[in-house]
């Protein structure tokens, strides 16, 4: 993984020790505060890393803030497979699985589009549109540590982080109310709030606080979109390529094509990909997995401690209102689109 070797340098352990302790009081603090408050841990985590954001212009602090932010993410990310497995995908049927697929793939196409249509750049409606239609949060974390660096992509991740945490949370409020006022069976129901919930932690909120068997239903769809990632993660990696050859091509220096071309997959990518498969094969002990997501959990949240830590409140608070209407509609285009398909698959 970029930017990260094992066993840590004694004197890189000791300059990186200040920047990821503060990191890690703010998860806990955020953990303390979403366990107690009901809200998304993550939410809480860039909020508090937001006003500490003081912390990074110190010289002791920095290199473990940027540390969390970047290698950290990475390995958060890639215990997310531990979360998966084949044989949950083929319990659902072909069904949710085209479901699935479909609207993921529409609606981060439709964001990438809508995305240019305001004047952004495309690769912000990826970010939100992947975000919308994946996993919440940690999709968000996810594609903006594969997409190429530019000088407004951490504002962007903090606003998708921010946008997409709110979004979800009133989605566990609001959709368990439309399900029953559309009428929808259980296992029904199950598939459209996993299809459309944002985050993992509300869609088993809202699916169980129907029925187990909703619940049961929703958190599988759910996991069948974190499965989405690595696929998106691809497309994204492909898109950096392509823009890293470009510009070194224009430079003229053939050398440089080849140094500037990342992997296909990156090393996070792969890790999640090989976790899906052994967790599969069932020889994962289940203490094992409940410690690696767990240990998932505490990375992803201390990275958007770091995240949060790094931004200027200036740039976040510039964004306009244009961004705010791209995730509302990338929401309920999703929620919409769920519905068509369970329609048209029967």
């Amino acid at each position: 993984m970029a930017a990260l070797t094992w066993p840590i340098a004694p004197a890189r352990a000791r300059s990186l020790f200040p920047g990821v302790m503060a990191c890690a009081v703010v998860a806990a603090a955020a953990t303390f505060l979403g366990q107690h408050y009901g809200a998304p841990v993550l939410l809480f985590a860039l909020l508090i890393g937001l006003g500490m954001n003081f912390l990074s212009s110190e010289s002791s602090s920095a290199p473990g803030i940027e540390f969390c932010a970047r290698s950290v993410l990475r390995i958060g990310v890639a215990l997310l497979g531990l979360r998966i497995t084949f044989a949950q995908v083929a319990t659902l049927g072909w069904q949710p699985l085209v479901l699935v697929v479909l609207s993921v793939a529409i609606t981060i196409a439709v964001s990438v589009v809508v995305a240019r249509w305001l004047g952004f750049e495309p690769l912000f409606g990826l970010l939100t549109g992947g975000a919308t239609a994946i996993c919440g949060a940690s999709a968000a974390l996810a594609l903006s540590a594969a997409l190429p660096a530019h000088p407004g992509k951490e504002r962007a991740t903090l606003f998708t982080v921010i946008g997409v945490s709110a979004l979800s949370t009133f989605a566990m409020v609001a959709y368990p109310m439309l399900v029953k006022t559309l009428g929808l069976q259980p296992q029904a129901a199950g598939i459209f709030l996993g299809g459309t919930i944002h985050d993992v932690a509300q869609v088993v909120g809202a699916g169980y606080s129907l029925s187990p068997e909703t619940g049961d239903a929703a958190t599988l769809v759910k996991l069948l979109r974190v499965a989405m990632l690595l696929p998106v993660i691809v497309v994204a990696t492909l898109i950096t390529r392509a823009r890293a050859a470009s510009a070194a091509q224009a430079s003229g220096d053939a050398d440089l094509v080849a140094a500037k071309r990342p992997p296909l997959l990156p090393g996070f990518a792969v890790a999640f990909a090989v976790l899906v498969c052994v967790n599969s094969t069932g020889w994962v002990p289940h203490v094992v997995q409940t410690i690696g997501t767990d240990v998932s959990r505490w990375f992803l949240v201390a990275a958007i401690a770091g995240i949060g830590m790094k931004a200027q409140l200036k740039e976040l608070v510039s964004v306009g209102l244009k961004p705010v209407v791209l995730m509302i509609g990338e929401t309920a285009f999703l929620a919409g689109l769920v519905l068509l398909l369970m329609r048209w698959l029967g």
